[in-house]
């Protein structure tokens, strides 16, 4: 295979911008031009002429920040009508700049995504999905939860519209007209959609999705049912996906999947004899790609890949060399080059001049009398996921401007993580847990950090609020207060599955609550979940753990709700909870609950396999540092045993491992614990006592010898 050798160019910075606001236009000419919308609400086409960027048509800014920008024309024909997407208003321009479109859709919520095809318009906002045709509404469909991405199988091969929604609940819904057709459930929240090859395949119905925790995949839409052709799962931890595209970067005549990452990344992989693609190549700059195209911009020989970032800069990856030897035994006799670097010279003196300019005039103004001091107020663009992977939650900001530093403070136990990433220095202050602060930190960004990722990981059943307060480098100095609740069973994750063959505890909560309130109860318990509740007289919701993969079935109506899960301190957490929040709404609770014995030892032998590795782990750090000074005095190591000299081998890993996961065999005794009071709780007695024998039991580790302890006390 050919190996990809890119190299960036910046084009241009706009103001910030939002998920799928660039777009490359077909081919007009020799070189294709760039439709890129920002916050401020301008909307512009620039094309490339002698190397230079050139401002084809640009529009006032407007009221509303630009949510996307897509293409749209006649159905198969070239799509070269630029569609902008601005509070609830949708506007249409030519490729040269006329507005001949201005469609106020008077939806009840602002446009989040949109999609055309030929006539019809696809609109959705937060919970509600609009098909308009010829500017008309003619289907509306409310969804349970959060809408992504909006996308329709192109209608040439299938005769009618069929619209594809991403939801934050793990599935795309297929709609036909204003009816669910059928859900397809991918393997985390979906963020964004796209046709397979631009054209959705040989059937035009294969479309690619990418989650919030980054991993990749590829459905075939049936009529009845979807089948899932491939999936890659996120194996080196890279960012949550914001953009895709199909294009050839590798001009072997066969299309390439552009990725674009949140956390900088930029990726291709290239399909092969298999089905799945392969990475072929990765790019990393230190700002959210908000936007991947490929085409032919700044010269028609060569193939790029556009970048929009969430700062507003537009770049592209070029496959042309543009790096040439210059000084005396180099003569640059490229004219072209010597212009350019004269014009970048020049336009750098005017900023320069620029700034101590506006510095003087600050600097007058702050000893005015007569001036008004004001805040100046910074947007943040901020994630808070839960990784499925290492049962840790990753806390992700960026500001346009660089970060100075980050204090975050917690008033319940979390653990910080390490990320290989940062470059913040952290410093630890002292906390005094008996006033609710267990946590104090100070990340020190270095000069130009505009990103900064943290690991953070919480207990279940210890619940409150993460605060961050952010100070970009400003001036007037600010800050801005950023705060995140952790949740009773913060470490659970939706799922639409439930095995009935294990053993199950269950609570059943009975009052005078309606629907409402008790599903305001489970958000405030558990995430992942919709901010309203459903539709319709009953709800049900399954979640599996991260940490133990044990699982929890949530279902409710007016009146009535039970919870049933296999781990009996997942129940206990949600006993003591809910009735805590019926007690501040006074409402009177009849609660009641089952207690299966058997689970208990089933949750056990779940805790078993990581219990077990981590002792092992510990044990082997321990004796890393012995067996590296026995290799320092003792030049031949075969006497040593397989194990030993593999464990050697392997030290590096091990540490690293060991340091990725602190507290980790802590968190494990913590949950046995927790087991071990909650299943004597429910029998009406306190056995906290108990508690120095059960770790003596722990220290020595032997699975039949836990359970039997649990049995005879």
């Amino acid at each position: 295979m050919m190996q990809l050798d890119l190299t960036r160019v910046d084009y241009l910075q706009v103001g910030i911008t939002s998920q799928k606001c660039l777009q490359v236009l077909p081919l007009a000419g020799k070189t294709q031009r760039i439709a890129i919308g920002d916050n401020e609400g301008i909307l512009r086409c620039i094309g490339m002429r002698k190397g230079e960027v050139q401002t084809v048509f640009q529009t006032p800014p407007g009221p509303h920040k630009l949510t996307r920008v897509v293409l749209g024309g006649q159905v198969g024909g070239v799509r070269e009508r630029i569609f902008s997407a601005s509070g609830a208003v949708v506007n249409a321009y030519t490729k040269k700049g006329k507005n001949f479109l201005t469609f106020d859709t008077n939806m009840s919520e602002p446009i989040k995504s949109v999609y055309v095809e030929g006539t019809d318009l696809l609109a959705c906002g937060k919970f509600v999905f609009n098909h308009y045709r010829d500017c008309k509404d003619i289907n509306y469909v409310l969804c349970n939860d959060q809408i992504s991405d909006v996308l329709c199988l192109p209608t040439e091969n299938r005769g009618g519209i069929t619209p594809i929604l991403a939801c934050q609940d793990r599935v795309l819904r297929v709609l036909q007209e204003s009816e669910l057709l059928y859900e397809a459930e991918v393997p985390g929240p979906p963020v964004v959609l796209e046709l397979f090859g631009n054209n959705g395949g040989d059937e035009g119905n294969e479309i690619l999705y990418g989650t919030s925790d980054g991993r990749l995949g590829m459905l075939q839409i049936g009529t009845l049912v979807p089948s899932h052709r491939w999936e890659l799962a996120n194996e080196k931890r890279g960012g949550g996906i914001l953009c895709l595209d199909s294009y050839d970067i590798t001009a072997d005549g066969v299309m390439d999947l552009l990725v674009g990452r949140d956390d900088g990344q930029v990726e291709v992989y290239s399909y092969d004899d298999t089905d799945e693609p392969i990475h072929r190549y990765g790019y990393t700059c230190n700002e959210s790609i908000t936007s991947v195209k490929g085409g032919v911009i700044a010269s028609s020989s060569f193939d790029e890949i556009v970048c929009s970032t969430y700062g507003g800069w537009v770049f592209a990856l070029t496959t042309e060399h543009l790096t040439r030897e210059a000084g005396p035994t180099h003569v640059t006799a490229d004219s072209v080059a010597v212009a350019k670097i004269n014009t970048l010279k020049t336009q750098l003196e005017d900023l320069q001049q620029k700034v101590t300019d506006e510095r003087e005039k600050y600097q007058q103004t702050a000893y005015s009398k007569t001036a008004v001091s004001a805040v100046p107020i910074f947007p943040i663009n901020d994630k808070f996921v839960l990784n499925r992977e290492d049962a840790s939650y990753t806390l992700s900001l960026e500001l346009q401007t660089p970060i100075d530093n980050i204090l975050l403070q917690s008033d319940v136990p979390v653990d910080l993580l390490d990320v290989e990433k940062n470059s913040a220095v952290v410093s630890y202050s002292a906390c005094s847990p008996e006033e609710g602060n267990f946590l104090l930190a100070t990340y020190r960004c270095q000069a130009n950090t505009t990103r900064l990722e943290l690991k953070i990981r919480s207990i279940e059943g210890q619940y409150g609020t993460l605060q961050l307060y952010v100070t970009p480098r400003i001036q007037p100095k600010t800050c801005q207060l950023r705060q995140y609740p952790i949740k009773p069973l913060s470490l659970h994750q939706r799922t639409h599955v439930f095995d009935d063959n294990r053993p199950h505890n269950s609570l059943t909560l009975t009052g005078q609550f309606s629907m409402t309130e008790v599903h305001a109860w489970l958000c405030f318990c558990l995430p992942e979940l919709p901010e309203r509740a459903p539709a319709g007289d009953a709800a049900n919701f399954q979640f599996s753990s991260t940490f133990l993969d044990t699982q929890l079935d949530c279902t409710y109506r007016k009146g009535e709700a039970v919870f049933r899960s296999d781990n009996i301190s997942t129940i206990s957490i949600l006993k003591d909870v809910l009735s805590k929040e019926a007690t501040k709404k006074k409402i009177r609770l009849d609660i009641s609950y089952d207690v299966n014995e058997d689970s208990i030892a089933h949750t056990l032998q779940m805790i078993h396999p990581r219990l077990e590795h981590q002792l092992l782990l510990a044990k082997k750090v321990q004796l890393i540092d012995a067996l590296m000074e026995l290799q320092v005095n003792e030049p031949d190591l075969s006497f040593m045993s397989p194990e030993y000299q593999q464990i050697l081998a392997s030290a590096d890993d091990l540490k690293s491992e060991f340091k990725r996961q602190p507290c980790h065999l802590e968190r494990l005794y913590g949950m046995i614990t927790d087991l071990y009071i909650d299943k004597f709780k429910f029998k009406g007695q306190n056995v906290k006592s108990k508690v120095p024998a059960l770790l003596e039991v722990l220290d020595s580790y032997e699975l039949g010898n836990l359970i039997n302890f649990f049995d005879n006390s």
